[in-house]
């Protein structure tokens, strides 16, 4: 491994802890300290600690259902989940085990971040996991949790993963409900959590149910391509085209990826060939295998044909 390398893996999982230290704190400075929940696997997690009373901690939990869920995704799929995922999950958990003993630092009387007004909590929390798992996004790792279970319901059943996103997220937070100390309004303060991260993350890393289409411009398109297709299991289309300035015959790769895909395919793009030319182009409408569920409009003529 060459120097730069070396400089760009350290630099990656600089940020990675950064980020996991900003995902933690929007739980364990804000949320949890004012008994408040949200939605994804931390949500789960705090409404398992609210529900026993503080004795099964949330970092715990969080760390115990994620590896649960990778191994039965292992063993279901055949996923490969990589080294960083891992390494977020568990710096993830070790910093919320410290800053959940630096009650200095909750959002509570008497803390550094405290704030009186209640409603604005979700805003700084939602704010901060957003920043935090953009990042982490955008330097190739996850945080796990729904993403697995979204994974693994979208593989066997045709359920596009903003609806499985959604429907998790909403019934996280529903589960405050069942508590006997909570009410409607802290299920609120969960959605509007939810609300916040959904706007940020959008601005940090193009959102979490956005796709890409690439077009890749390279002489070693062939390696990328087989990258693509044993690595990332998804397809690649090869367009003929010709440079119209030296009249030469090229091949160009035609790629659609998920949000999540993006930073890994890019960097083995350029790790591959620093020459290559690439375009990005942002699509929020992709039907078929491993995207969202294809649609089919209503045929109107057909219900007027039945009622005649």
């Amino acid at each position: 491994m060459d120097r730069n390398k070396i400089f760009s893996t350290l630099k990656d999982y600089l940020i990675l802890s950064l980020a996991s230290i900003l995902f933690a704190m929007g739980w364990e400075c804000f949320m949890i300290p004012n008994g408040m929940s949200a939605g994804g696997m931390m949500g789960l997690c705090t409404v398992i600690q609210y529900a026993t009373g503080g004795l099964v901690q949330a970092q715990y939990s969080y760390i115990a259902i994620n590896a649960l869920l990778i191994l039965i995704a292992v063993l279901a799929m055949g996923i490969g989940f990589g080294f960083k995922t891992i390494y977020c999950i568990a710096f993830s958990t070790l910093a919320m085990q410290v800053l959940g003993g630096m009650e200095f630092l909750h959002s509570v009387p008497g803390g550094f971040f405290f704030i009186q007004e209640k409603v604005l909590i979700p805003i700084f929390a939602g704010a901060l996991e957003a920043l935090g798992i953009g990042l982490v996004l955008r330097h190739g790792g996850s945080t796990g949790g729904t993403d697995i279970v979204a994974l693994m319901v979208n593989k066997y059943w045709p359920i596009s993963l903003s609806t499985i996103f959604l429907v998790t997220d909403l019934l996280i937070c529903a589960l405050l409900l069942l508590l006997p100390d909570k009410n409607f309004s802290d299920m609120c303060y969960g959605l509007e959590e939810l609300v916040v991260f959904s706007m940020m993350i959008d601005m940090v890393v193009g959102g979490k149910r956005n796709s890409y289409q690439l077009l890749v411009f390279s002489e070693r398109y062939q390696e990328i391509a087989d990258h693509i297709i044993t690595n990332m299991d998804r397809g690649v289309t090869i367009l003929k085209a010709q440079g119209w300035y030296t009249k030469n015959d090229k091949n160009v790769l035609l790629i659609l990826i998920s949000q999540k895909e993006l930073p890994s395919l890019t960097k083995v793009i350029k790790d591959t060939d620093p020459k290559a030319f690439m375009s990005i182009s942002t699509t929020n409408n992709v039907y078929g295998e491993g995207f969202e569920e294809i649609k089919a409009g209503v045929n109107l003529n057909k219900n007027k044909n039945k009622k005649k």
